[in-house]
């Protein structure tokens, strides 16, 4: 069990609004006087009252006795821990408190977004009680009242929320819905420890007309995309041509390469004149009886 269950405040009698909330006082009379009948007839009937004088309270859970409709304190503490429990029959009565952390599922709600959307969201709030005492006394049953706290917070909180916001900051959202959640149920012993919007449905034409827009941005990153590598791949080429141009070797090393290729993907012959550049380092001029070089 976690140190806040282990280290639960010693809550003591005190008064709000007047009325005292956490009564252990004295019996009067009256609950003296009922105490002792009661004893008297359990006395009597000992064979039998034995079977129905027992409580067992699991690890898990805190129990809240209550004698007479006041509570009876189990040392200085209001509630007991773990164990089995004695009670007089038709007097006292045990009120079990399960400490373990709960989930209340939110069902869809349609809510109206600020933008003028209406979306169907559903979600789960994950809380558990903190002071036994306090849960008991102070609200009818503490889980269906986080319940539909639950849900008019979650109408109230996305209601006042853009589209957009709800699709792309749903964890701010929850964190929000947590601690507007806490603020009211801590006064009734519990702690909301998480809460978590599950799904938001859109309307089928929302759908649509999304899935058109997305399709339309992503048709025009592509162009985009396309454009840019044509724009580079033209700069690279005019680079390469600014180099190559600059050395005439490369030239006709490029010359003699593109010749090589269309060869071994043709299975033909192909002529091709050869500039006569690639050969004026190996031409010897030889001069001839006519007066005009002849080359060799």
């Amino acid at each position: 069990m976690s140190e806040d269950i282990e280290q639960l405040p010693r809550l003591k009698g005190r008064k709000e609004s007047g009325e005292q909330i956490f009564d252990s006082g004295g019996q009067g009379f009256c609950g003296v006087l009922l105490i002792i009948i009661a004893v008297i007839f359990y006395i009597c009937l000992l064979p039998i009252t034995i079977f129905f004088s027992f409580r067992i309270i699991e690890p898990y859970e805190r129990g809240l006795k209550l004698r007479l409709g006041k509570i009876v304190k189990s040392g200085k503490d209001l509630v007991y821990g773990a164990g089995i429990r004695f009670v007089l029959p038709g007097v006292d009565k045990i009120v079990k408190i399960d400490m373990r952390t709960t989930t209340v599922s939110i069902p869809p709600q349609d809510i109206l977004t600020s933008d003028s959307v209406t979306v169907s969201v559903d979600a789960v709030v994950y809380m558990r009680v903190i002071e036994p005492a306090v849960a008991v006394l102070r609200v009818q049953n503490w889980k269906y009242s986080a319940e539909l706290l639950a849900v008019s917070t979650l109408r109230s909180v996305l209601g006042g929320t853009q589209l957009t916001e709800l699709l792309q900051n749903r964890d701010e959202l929850d964190s929000k819905l947590r601690c507007l959640l806490d603020e009211i149920t801590k006064q009734w012993g519990v702690r909301v420890e998480r809460v978590e919007i599950k799904d938001v449905s859109l309307p089928q034409e929302m759908q649509r007309s999304m899935a058109a827009e997305a399709q339309a941005v992503r048709a025009a990153n592509a162009k985009v995309i396309a454009a840019k590598g044509e724009y580079d791949s033209a700069e690279m080429l005019q680079e390469a041509a600014r180099k190559m141009a600059s050395s005439p070797g490369a030239m006709q090393l490029r010359y003699l390469q593109t010749l090589t290729s269309i060869a071994m993907e043709h299975n033909s012959t192909i002529i091709f004149p050869i500039p006569l550049e690639l050969f004026r380092g190996h031409v010897v001029q030889q001069p001839t009886t006519d007066g005009y070089s002849r080359a060799m």
